[in-house]
């Protein structure tokens, strides 16, 4: 996750959003969780899990959803993943750039 937070924290000027979901997780957990981590993104609760998993498909963390500028899904990556790789900012600036 730290990878997650310096990548929103460079480019969310440039338009990227980054929305993490706290997945059957109780509320308490979840606050102290973001506090000790320094989560800087906004942090959606799924308590019951519900909403990610039947709507969404998700199952088990962590999971990574990529939505274009027009709020259409381009891309899933199931799996934990390092955002500051330049592969990665590479992809997350080629969406940035799509009009």
């Amino acid at each position: 996750m730290p990878s997650v937070n310096r990548l929103y924290q460079e480019l969310r000027s440039r338009g990227l959003e980054v929305l993490l979901i706290a997945f059957r997780e109780r509320p308490d957990v979840v606050r102290r969780a973001v506090a000790e981590r320094g989560y800087v993104a906004p942090v959606l609760l799924d308590e019951d899990g519900d909403v990610t998993g039947r709507r969404y498909g998700v199952w088990g963390p962590p999971t990574s959803y990529l939505v274009d500028r027009q709020g259409r899904l381009v891309g899933r990556i199931v799996g934990p993943r390092d955002w500051g790789s330049p592969v990665a900012r590479r992809l997350v600036e080629a969406l940035l750039e799509q009009r």
